[in-house]
């Protein structure tokens, strides 16, 4: 070893979902939204002027902050905004997780969690779910340095409701609590009507499932006055400008057409619910998901099996080679088109081999 390399940070990244160069491809592998943004981001990219452009964007953010706190009913000073919920969700960590106990989050979860503890040298320890892959609260009444897990979780889909969430905030007052809201949209209830009872209560959520805004990269965080204002003094402190004026005025015209929003739920949600009778049908089981995905396994084909021939028809699902998840596949909800030459292709592969 040369001996400026003892003083490298060495980790294990996090490895996104496949994005395939094909535009012949049927996209159901990480979780965005099927349909265009609302055309009034189409139609404040077409009035965008490139004169801002040589400036340096308000690093306040504060026209996409204030139309966030109107959409959640809540104070201005109550909203954090990132580049992306991963950007927000790595300032929280940065921030809060400074404790010599370890934090806490389930063991089948967002697989970014592990990647900036380690990163950050934060200790962890993981809960494991239970048989239906459902967060246990008690799991998290122990002594620790911080919680957090996605509701409803990821790559599960299975939603945790307000009471068991309320519990873990009862059994934790001292120390931070994040919930990872990237898809609750999709499904369940928000708990930022419990932000005015526990303080110590962080919220995150994104503009890139709901809101068809991945590549713009949006997230927000809402929490107390006094929470924000430790992840802004942060936020200085390593980069005053990550919201780039694009993003900011594309935000805003994404999150204030709010019909537009619901036409979009109520679709995927739809087609959701359809997909869950279609793939139940072909010997398929999963967890009753109220996200914008299915994590489903076949009672008779391997997973790495069916997540190989569907790749090599073009549609692309998401496959973990992990423990107890290493015959799931993760299969974000498509248009109905989309969807039904999943359904097609999966009827024919199975028919092939007498099943």
């Amino acid at each position: 070893m040369k001996n400026w390399e003892a003083n490298i940070r060495k980790v294990t990244p996090y490895v996104p979902g496949e994005q395939p160069k094909r535009t012949d491809v049927i996209k159901l592998n990480t979780n965005e939204n099927p349909y265009p943004p609302s055309p009034k981001v189409t139609e404040a990219l077409r009035e965008m002027s490139t004169e801002p452009m040589r400036k340096y964007p308000d690093p306040e953010a504060r026209q996409l902050v204030e139309a966030v706190a109107r959409e959640e009913n809540v104070r201005p000073e109550q909203v954090f905004v990132g580049v992306g919920s991963d950007d927000v969700l790595a300032m929280i960590f940065l921030t809060f997780f400074n404790s010599d106990k370890p934090i806490l989050f389930p063991d089948i979860t967002y697989s970014f969690y592990d990647v900036w503890a380690d990163m950050l040298r934060i200790p962890y320890e993981q809960q494991p779910l239970n048989d239906a892959f459902e967060i246990e609260s008690r799991d998290y009444y122990k002594e620790n340095g911080g919680v957090i897990f996605p509701n409803p979780n990821a790559p599960t889909g299975a939603l945790l409701g307000l009471s068991a969430i309320e519990d873990i905030l009862t059994h934790n007052p001292d120390v931070i609590v994040v919930v990872d809201e990237a898809y609750i949209d999709f499904g369940g209830t928000t708990c930022t009507g419990l932000l005015d009872r526990y303080e110590n209560l962080i919220v995150v959520k994104t503009f890139s499932k709901s809101r068809s805004l991945a590549g713009m990269r949006i997230g927000y965080a809402i929490a107390s006055d006094e929470l924000i204002r430790y992840l802004n003094d942060v936020k200085y402190s390593f980069n005053s400008y990550t919201m780039n004026q694009t993003a900011i005025q594309l935000g805003t015209a994404a999150v204030e057409d709010h019909a537009y929003f619901e036409e979009t739920r109520r679709k995927i949600i739809a087609t959701r619910e359809q997909a869950k009778k279609e793939l139940a049908a072909l010997g398929f089981s999963f967890a009753d998901s109220q996200a914008n995905f299915l994590f489903a396994t076949h009672e008779s084909v391997p997973a790495e099996e069916l997540f190989t021939a569907l790749k090599e028809q073009g549609i692309y699902v998401r496959y973990f080679k992990k423990p107890r998840i290493d015959n799931y596949l993760r299969i974000t909800i498509g248009t109905d088109e989309q969807m039904e030459r999943l359904y097609t292709f999966l009827k024919e592969y199975l028919r092939k081999l007498n099943i």
